[in-house]
């Protein structure tokens, strides 16, 4: 059977982007992942038959090309065959028109990107993909008590790096209310 690609792009690659782009912290290599995995999918048309879940492979693809390309970068960084790349972290949240909604969404993606991979990708998977350990688990070829573990020191971390944050926009909320 062909493969819809339209149908399968329309419906995975904004969260598929998202997840890359979270991983990799370039919008470039975010959507050099996205390509390999519809180009891997066009030169594979069967890659799909049989999967349970169409999301979760899709997003085990992109997290293995994901680390793949970043190990690859590492490894020409370390034999200094590449200077390395100025970090172009875009966010993968939408834009918000309130001020502290988009100063805590830039604060976010910040916290984010100061996780390991690991913890950033099961955290990703988490709560924007609303993933189960197991499902998590699976797409990451980890145990579920791996991927619960890491999302427990993720959430403490994002915690601890947002807590400024929350506090700045609780006294600005309390103080608004005084006056």
């Amino acid at each position: 059977m062909p493969v819809d690609f339209a149908r399968i792009y329309d419906a995975h690659a904004r969260a598929l982007f998202g997840y890359a782009l979270n991983l990799t912290r370039n919008e470039a290599d975010a959507r050099d992942v996205l390509q390999e995995i519809f180009h891997r999918l066009a030169r594979r048309p069967g890659l799909m038959d049989g999967v349970r879940s169409e999301r979760g492979f899709l997003l085990r693809l992109a997290h293995n090309q994901a680390i793949d390309l970043m190990r690859r970068r590492s490894a020409r960084e370390k034999t200094g065959a590449l200077a390395a790349p100025e970090e172009t972290v875009g966010h993968p949240f939408a834009a918000s028109q309130a001020a502290d909604e988009e100063g805590f969404r830039r604060a976010l993606a910040e916290s984010l990107g100061k996780l390991p991979p690991d913890q950033r990708a099961v955290v990703h998977l988490k709560l924007w993909e609303d993933a189960t350990f197991a499902e998590i688990a699976e797409m990451l070829g980890v145990s579920a008590h791996t991927a619960a573990s890491r999302y427990r020191y993720g959430i403490d971390k994002l915690q601890t790096e947002l807590r400024p944050f929350y506090n700045e926009v609780k006294n600005s909320w309390t103080n608004l209310k005084n006056s």
